[in-house]
């Protein structure tokens, strides 16, 4: 058995030495850069979603580090998408950005790894183009799907609204014809009301207005956040019966009779859409099984008597 020399024990012991100190040293520039990162005062902001909370850490370097390349047409953009999807008190747009460029460089070393462990298992291999084209495929994915979640959070939010608010307007009507103010029956409404877009957005203007903001001022930013005609209508509705001094109850009747006849109008709508969207499923899916099921007998009969 044949011993190291004397040389190239020194030339292995070396190169450890020399990769452990860059891997000290690579540790100590990322502490260094983390400890740079300013604290965020979220005392008065809610809770982040779980993934972001996982990854908060490196969003807040990459934002301090790389917040000034977002140009603001983009700041702008996202903004107004976190406004609709009620996350502006979750989420700046700096975070939402940052998330985008965390889970890129993610994603990316992990398809890094992942190829790297095909390559060094028996029998496996992976060429240089496999390692450029699953790296950028993966780093685009991770750049792209925050902006799918959002826009998967607007689509459920939308139908939220939509299925729940001839109900919260019934809820308000009640309560305003029994005698209380517009305050009131939004706080009856939270309190009693199920779970969903608009309790949430209602729980938001009470919470405006105990933080001093006027009445007003509050559902013209409901209207604005939620971006729908018939919270639009509650709101203007709303403003004009106080400007006014005119009754309330038999304008929020009239609104949730046409929100309710809107509703029913849309289900009559899908339901009759569904025929058309079967079509190809029952074409190139359902029906050649059902040949296949049919035929097979027959042309198998045909088969065994030779014709």
């Amino acid at each position: 058995m044949q011993k190291t020399s004397s040389p190239d024990t020194f030339v292995l012991i070396l190169i450890a030495t020399l990769m452990g100190v860059a891997v000290a040293l690579l540790a100590w520039l990322l502490a260094r850069a983390f400890m740079g990162v300013p604290q965020e005062d979220r005392t008065y902001r809610d809770e982040p979603p779980l993934c972001f909370r996982l990854l908060w850490l490196p969003i807040q370097a990459a934002g301090h580090y790389f917040g000034s390349l977002m140009p603001q047409r983009t700041h702008e953009k996202v903004l107004a998408q976190l406004r609709q999807a009620g996350m502006d008190y979750c989420l700046t747009p700096l975070q939402f950005h940052s998330a985008r460029l965390v889970g890129a460089a993610l994603l990316g070393l992990m398809c890094v790894v992942w190829l790297g462990l095909i390559s060094s298992a028996p029998g496996g291999g992976a060429s240089s183009q496999m390692f450029i084209l699953g790296t950028a495929g993966a780093a685009l994915l991770g750049y792209i799907y925050p902006n799918i979640w959002l826009k998967e959070l607007l689509v459920k939010k939308r139908r939220d609204l939509l299925k729940s608010l001839p109900f919260y307007l019934d809820m308000l009507t009640l309560c305003v014809e029994a005698g209380l103010n517009v305050q009131g029956a939004m706080q009856q409404a939270v309190a009693k009301g199920p779970e969903g877009v608009l309790r949430d957005e209602f729980q938001r203007v009470l919470r405006d207005i105990r933080a001093g903001r006027s009445r007003a001022e509050s559902l013209r930013d409901l209207a604005s956040r939620l971006n729908d005609s018939g919270v639009s209508g509650f709101v203007s509705a709303v403003i004009q019966a106080e400007s006014t001094g005119m009754n309330l109850g038999p304008a929020l009747r009239a609104q949730a009779d046409q929100r309710r006849s809107e509703r029913f109008l849309r289900a009559e709508k899908l339901a009759m859409e569904a025929p058309v969207k079967m079509l190809f499923p029952l074409i190139f899916f359902i029906f050649p099984c059902t040949f296949i099921v049919l035929f097979f007998p027959v042309v198998m009969q045909f088969m065994q008597s030779g014709l």
